[in-house]
């Protein structure tokens, strides 16, 4: 018997709802190169996919750390605000000097720092998501510190939507374990009782925040009446029962109408033997949905005075378990 958890997601519904960045109020201290990613959502095989690089975002939440699917943003690189003249012509100078007493042969341009030290502005820094593919190759193919006037906003700028694609990105879901009664086995024509364990079906939020400027809301929340349960063949072989379902089905309890002709109020009635499928066994699907919406807000950096975005709706989460059920044919005992 095995329990094989998938997650799948449908089609994307996509905004376009930019946000137009100021300075921030107090500037970030510097960060050089090769400090840790200021906030990360780890990504391996199919868990979420954000692994922030030379970033000032911060990622939290209750959606953080499990089994996603896998889910990538359009434009996986970005430019955001990153050091104040001073902080730039400061670090290069020192990078400068290491590399000299070093023997190194980098040699920045200080000059081009130094020029912009009486004017209004700060630099941005390009960063990215490393848990993408194609995040570092993105990076890679810009300037590593762009010049912004201040007020402005440079070409390939962090907007709110690519904030909100992060927080979509970290978002994970539980994963649920099938649960069966009768557990190890059914028979012909006895109602099996299905219902899922290990599922908190509690919202699940991702909160990808830029300090100072905006921040975006990535919320879950189970779809009612959502359980969906497919008995591995067709309905001459299997009767399924889900008018009681709801989100996660009903677990059996001693006493109920386990082994009776009562029908489960959610699960299955196997009408023919497994004997004659793959491995001897039906393979049993159930799938629950979860409902995903956007949310976020300005946080008034600079000039702009604190707004709130408008929702947008993104495609819902599938979770689908899998397990094999053996059917047997039930044996009575003829006495002479």
């Amino acid at each position: 018997m095995s329990t094989r958890p998938t997650i799948a997601v449908i089609s994307l519904l996509t905004g376009g709802m930019l946000a137009v960045l100021t300075p921030l109020a107090t500037p970030p201290a510097a960060a050089d190169q090769g400090d840790g990613p200021h906030g990360e959502a780890f990504q391996h095989d199919r868990k979420a996919g954000v692994k922030l690089t030379n970033s000032q975002i911060t990622l939290s939440g209750s959606g953080i750390g499990g089994n996603g699917n896998g889910y990538q943003m359009p434009s996986p690189c970005w430019y955001e605000p990153n050091m104040t003249a001073d902080q730039a012509r400061d670090l290069k100078a020192r990078e400068k000097k290491e590399s000299v007493e070093t023997g190194g042969d980098y040699r920045p341009d200080l000059d081009k720092f130094s020029s912009k030290l009486d004017e209004k502005g700060q630099w941005w820094g390009i960063a990215y998501n490393a848990g993408d593919p194609k995040g570092e190759a993105c990076a890679a193919g810009r300037d590593p510190l762009v010049w912004v006037p201040e007020g402005g906003t440079p070409p390939g700028g962090i907007t709110f939507e690519q904030l909100r694609e992060l927080a979509r990105a970290a978002l994970t879901v539980p994963e649920p374990t099938i649960k069966l009664s009768p557990d190890a086995k059914s028979y012909v024509n006895l109602g099996t009782w299905v219902w899922l364990a290990g599922a908190d079906q509690a919202p699940r939020s991702v909160t990808a925040t830029l300090p100072g400027v905006m921040s975006a809301t990535v919320t879950a929340t189970p779809a009612e009446n959502s359980m969906h349960i497919e008995a591995g063949t067709d309905d001459k072989r299997a009767t399924v029962y889900e008018k009681g379902c709801g989100e996660t089905g009903e677990p059996y309890v001693k006493g109920s109408a386990k082994g009776s002709d009562e029908d489960p109020p959610c699960g299955v009635r196997y009408l023919r033997s497994s004997i004659d499928q793959p491995n001897k066994v039906y393979t049993l699907t159930v799938t629950t949905t979860w409902d995903v919406v956007g949310n976020g807000q300005n946080l008034g950096g600079g000039a702009v005075d604190p707004f709130i975005y408008a929702p947008l709706a993104y495609a819902p989460i599938q979770v689908n378990a899998q397990r094999d059920v053996p059917v047997g044919e039930v044996q009575s005992v003829v006495q002479n």
